[in-house]
């Protein structure tokens, strides 16, 4: 028997619908532990984003039974900032801040997520660059990094709160082959720390170079190949 603290996502013959109502995937059935690390693959519109959002409470599930980080779902309004803080996401666009340097963005996230000490927050945000290989990059703004860079800031912010379970979504999609491989060797290193990683990606070369589980997305379901 497998201790509930050990499972991070446990959805049970779940369905997914979009705001329209439309049903995205039908009877997702599926369990991650800590420490885990899944590719999630499929077509465009085949439900990848859609399981993803689901995870972060930004899409409603229609039917049965899910639990995500302890939070038993539906969760109350209350609850969504909290179970939010125990998932780190790194966005397909990464929708880092323009107009602030790689030290107020991260700096932002800190706040928001209820870090008032300037002086623990700057130690935190010193340690997530340096644990990203960019401790360099603090003052620059993001039109100043190349894109791996951008990557970079993007993963140290989702583990500023040093989440149990971190989501991707396509995060090599726009690089060039070589920095695709050292951000993927970055998320192998944060899995190892024992941070749960679930990625989305559409490259089969990641799954061969990296070999780890895969959830297909395709025809409505879910499927583990």
């Amino acid at each position: 028997m497998i201790p509930d603290t050990e499972i991070l996502i446990q959805y049970q013959d779940v369905n997914l619908l979009q705001e329209d109502k439309t049903l995205t995937l039908r009877d997702v059935n599926f369990e991650m532990r800590k420490g885990d690390f899944f590719f999630l693959m499929g077509k465009t519109g085949s439900g990848k984003s859609s399981f993803i959002h689901s995870l972060i409470c930004d899409l409603e599930i229609g039917a049965g039974t899910a639990k995500v980080a302890g939070f038993n779902f539906p969760l109350k309004d209350r609850e969504i900032p909290l179970l939010r803080r125990k998932i780190g996401v790194v966005f397909q666009d990464l929708q880092l801040l323009s107009d602030r340097s790689v030290f107020e963005n991260l700096a932002f996230v800190l706040r928001a997520t209820g870090w008032k000490d300037k002086n623990l927050m700057r130690n935190r945000i010193s340690a997530v660059l340096m644990e990203v290989g960019i401790e360099y990059t603090s003052s620059k703004m993001p039109h100043q990094l190349s894109g791996g860079e951008q990557q970079r800031v993007a993963i140290a912010r989702a583990i500023l709160n040093e989440p149990v379970l971190l989501i991707a979504d396509e995060p090599t999609g726009n690089l060039d082959p070589e920095t695709g491989k050292e951000i993927m060797e970055l998320f192998r290193k944060i899995n190892a720390t024992g941070t749960a990683v679930l990625m989305a990606t559409h490259n089969p070369v990641w799954v061969e170079l990296y070999p780890a589980p895969v959830l297909h997305c395709a025809d409505g379901q879910l499927i583990r190949a």
